[in-house]
């Protein structure tokens, strides 16, 4: 089993916190932390990369029902896939954590700063440092560059994987059936990762197939997505 929770405290004494949230897998683990240690915080649920919309209303829709579980109010940001795809324009071929990467934490930490500027929060931080997938540095670098234009507005780079957090957040995913996504989210990623598979000998990705703690049926495969 995974360690004791060690409480919280926002930096600089702050009262509330504004939560960039990638996924309900990702985020569970904080949020509980966060409840359990008395902190004020809102969900900000703001991810254009996420590709296809059947992909993205499956991630934004656990997030959605594990917030009311605990009564913490959800923000749902605009699906702004053209702008996200404009700024991607001659990255669509660079490697996972690479420029496009940065490009992309880039985007949406810019419009979680802005709305935590405009609604009075303090402090911002992400769930998408503590998957081990990615690179945490990148990810810190693009949270204080993103607050950097807002006076007294914090990124919180806690390290959310120490202290047992990894191994919480999956038995958190497995005791409430968390949709088990299988690529980063953006077409690029879920493109590169089935390429992967295939030269493995593995079959593609099935959207919303899989469920952490389940047995996985195998149901017939869904069509390549459409890249722009």
């Amino acid at each position: 089993m995974s360690t004791t929770r060690q409480k919280l405290v926002l930096p600089n004494g702050s009262d509330k916190l504004l939560l960039h949230s990638c996924c309900a897998p990702c985020s569970g683990e904080l949020m509980e932390a966060f409840l359990e240690s008395g902190i004020d915080y809102t969900i900000f649920f703001y991810n254009p990369n996420i590709h296809p919309v059947k992909e993205y209303e499956l991630r934004k829709d656990e997030n959605i029902r594990f917030a009311e579980k605990h009564g913490v109010p959800f923000v749902d940001a605009d699906y702004d896939t053209d702008n996200w795809f404009a700024r991607a324009k001659g990255m669509e071929n660079e490697p996972e954590r690479g420029i496009r990467c940065t490009m992309c934490f880039d985007m949406r930490f810019e419009r979680t700063a802005l709305y935590a500027h405009e609604h009075g929060f303090p402090v911002m931080t992400s769930s998408l440092g503590i998957s081990r997938w990615k690179d945490m540095a990148q990810i810190n670098d693009c949270g204080h560059r993103a607050v950097a234009p807002y006076d007294g507005l914090v990124y919180w780079d806690h390290n959310w994987r120490k202290g047992g957090g990894s191994q919480r957040m999956i038995e958190i995913s497995k005791r409430e059936r968390f949709y088990q996504q299988e690529y980063c989210g953006c077409v690029y990623s879920l493109r590169d990762t089935n390429r992967h598979r295939r030269a493995q000998g593995r079959e593609r990705i099935r959207i919303g197939v899989l469920h952490y703690g389940d047995e996985h049926p195998v149901p017939p495969a869904d069509p390549e997505p459409a890249e722009r």
